[in-house]
């Protein structure tokens, strides 16, 4: 099995000597939440599952699981999202 490196990849060494934004450069996602009823999903590529309990999306990097009640999608583009309702977990997966 591949040991994972701890040295920082060539990518991240670039955003830093070029001091890009780190989501811009890796293409992770970014999210950011307001108490438990807000949060916001930027660097997605598609919505998996979405019900009022349980919101997936695909990234670059693997899956985001949100768990909750009365969870809505108020709005998405292609780059954001932004979900409502009580968000109780995330989980993130291959």
């Amino acid at each position: 099995m591949k040991e994972r490196s701890e040295h920082p990849s060539w990518k991240m060494r670039m955003a830093q000597a070029a001091d890009m934004p780190k989501d811009v450069v890796l293409g992770v996602p970014v999210l950011s939440m307001l108490g438990r009823e807000e949060l916001y999903i930027e660097n997605y590529r598609g919505i998996l599952e979405y019900t009022e309990e349980l919101i997936r999306v695909q990234t670059k990097k693997g899956q985001i699981k949100v768990t909750g009640c009365r969870l809505q999608i108020s709005y998405y583009t292609n780059d954001e999202m932004k979900v409502t309702g009580c968000v109780k977990t995330i989980e993130y997966g291959d």
